[in-house]
């Protein structure tokens, strides 16, 4: 145990030293301040962005180890209308209109594009450390023997919208989790150590967490994993949109885009994605070579896919 726990922190803390990322994406969970906290040169410049009309948990973490790691903390706060500004963007750039992955990436690419305004040419993500550890709460009701095959599947299927975001903008991603060495460690260490119960409870990551148990605060070791967008508030969105669209209008307009382009849209966020992304992108079932569809929008689906990227139905 101890030579696994070792070998993680050397491979990890190589990889980051390696890559000399001038920005860090900060959002006080547990993968982006571990790689804060082998960062060396304090010109490295930490940004978290949190959503100023909403709940915003991340920030509280995020100041807790900039500061611990002795960075200095650019935060981003952004308005409403930001968020639609930049829910527009990232529909153009991912050419999807899945609202779960709209919401995270939206501080994806709010982050980066605040990152490359301020001069940084590079920028750090914590990407990957969920898909080779176990990180996601699903994961948990999982016996060892199916962890291992859906980590397998997820393995040769994952995609990380963050690196079309930052081709996009002009700025380098850095993922020091996705390095070769670490990404071929990780993939050799047991299911049984990737969830585990500590004192009562179960967590994902747990070999990764006890690694740098001594290197962070407990509160961040063993902070729940939450998404983007439960952390940065801009799962605000859902709640923000479905309060301007009148019930009448949803109907109307969701009928009008089942009948003419196949497509179900299962809520009100859902159709003003929609209506973005209409604006760019043809009809989904036009798109894509495969003998398998999705249930709810027709788009291709790849073999073995257990949600559709372009609409986020789950499960199909």
């Amino acid at each position: 145990m101890q030579e696994i726990l070792s070998q993680i922190k050397t491979l990890v803390s190589d990889s980051v030293h390696a890559l000399k990322s001038d920005g860090i994406a900060l959002s006080g969970g547990l993968d982006s301040s571990i790689l804060a906290s082998f960062i060396q040169d304090k010109k490295t410049r930490a940004f978290a962005m949190v959503a100023k009309d909403f709940a915003s948990p991340d920030l509280v973490h995020a100041q807790l180890v900039a500061k611990k790691c002795d960075l200095k903390l650019d935060v981003i706060p952004v308005e409403i209308q930001d968020l639609l500004s930049a829910a527009e963007s990232t529909i153009k750039i991912l050419k999807v209109f899945n609202p779960i992955e709209i919401r995270n990436n939206v501080v994806v690419y709010l982050t980066m594009k605040f990152a490359k305004k301020s001069g940084c040419d590079s920028i750090m993500t914590g990407d990957g450390a969920d898909e080779l550890f176990a990180g996601y709460n699903f994961f948990k009701k999982m016996s060892p023997k199916d962890l291992q095959k859906d980590l397998e599947r997820i393995w040769s299927v994952m995609h990380f919208p963050s690196r079309e975001i930052s081709r996009s903008l002009g700025i380098k991603l850095n993922t020091p989790f996705l390095d070769d060495t670490v990404s071929a460690y990780a993939k050799k260490i047991a299911p049984d150590l990737k969830i585990r119960e500590e004192n009562g409870k179960k967590y994902g990551k747990w070999i990764l967490r006890k690694a740098f148990e001594d290197s962070l605060p407990g509160s961040i070791i063993w902070r729940d994993k939450d998404a983007m967008q439960d952390g940065s508030g801009t799962a605000g969105l859902t709640s923000f949109l479905d309060g301007v669209t009148p019930d009448g209008t949803f109907d109307t307009k969701s009928r009008h885009y089942e009948e003419k382009d196949q497509v179900k849209l299962l809520s009100k966020e859902s159709l003003y994605y929609y209506e973005i992304y209409r604006k760019y992108f043809d009809i989904p079932n036009t798109l894509g070579k495969s003998d398998t569809r999705c249930p709810n929008c027709k788009y291709a689906l790849n073999p073995g896919a257990h949600f559709c990227r372009m609409c986020g139905s789950y499960p199909i």
